[in-house]
């Protein structure tokens, strides 16, 4: 076994090392826009480190058909069309008419085709029931952190064989790790998290990338 290198340079900073990884790839086109209308609005986008790990899980998959829970604004949106096939179709739930509306006009401007996006206004647990059973290659859930559980139910039912859940917001904060937190969002994804770790229809692994990233593959 080879002796570990030795180094006289002192280790830098988690926080250091987090925004190297945040700032690692360069964000799509058109990126800027839709996290400025975010701003505007109010609404909280994923990382660009989330960004960037949801184009690659998409273009993994070669996915074709993907289901958003939470369209935001289309930061998401537009990392996972970044990394899906040319004629895959993202079909992302939002309760906020407004957010989707400037998603659209986000995405219309990067020159994305609109029948590559179907986006549906309404509450997701309304919605995603009338989804087709195993149809999905990836399920990204980041809407209504206190539904996460029945999400998680959901994306079971829709994912194919080999099809990918991702739950973002798998940290919450930081305060998911620390057990002896029980406020009601911290504990609901807890809740989440552990319905997946426990379920034999999935093999999951948690990513410590933006607010965490919870991946897991549908067997």
């Amino acid at each position: 076994m080879n002796p570990a290198p030795k180094s006289s340079a002192r280790p830098v900073s988690a926080s250091t090392t987090l925004a190297y990884v945040e700032a690692f790839v360069a964000e799509p086109e058109g990126a800027a826009s839709a996290r400025r209308r975010a701003e505007d609005l109010g609404v909280e986008s994923v990382s660009s480190g989330v960004a960037a790990t949801l184009t690659v899980l998409a273009r993994l998959l070669n996915a074709r058909a993907v289901a958003e829970i939470g369209t935001g604004t289309g930061v998401s949106a537009l990392a996972l069309l970044a990394g899906m096939a040319a004629d895959g179709v993202l079909t992302s739930i939002d309760a906020e008419a407004e957010h989707q509306l400037a998603a659209r006009e986000v995405l219309t401007g990067v020159g994305i085709p609109t029948r590559r996006v179907r986006l549906i206004a309404g509450q997701a647990l309304n919605v995603l029931p009338k989804l087709t059973d195993g149809a999905y290659d990836l399920v990204l859930i980041d809407g209504d952190p206190l539904e996460y559980v029945e999400y998680v139910a959901q994306a079971e039912r829709l994912l194919r064989p080999g099809g990918v859940v991702v739950l973002h917001h798998a940290l919450w904060k930081g305060l998911v790790a620390d057990e002896s937190v029980d406020d009601d969002e911290p504990l609901i994804v807890r809740e989440a998290l552990t319905s997946v770790l426990e379920n034999e229809a999935f093999t999951p692994a948690l990513l410590p990338v933006g607010d965490g990233l919870l991946v897991a593959v549908r067997n």
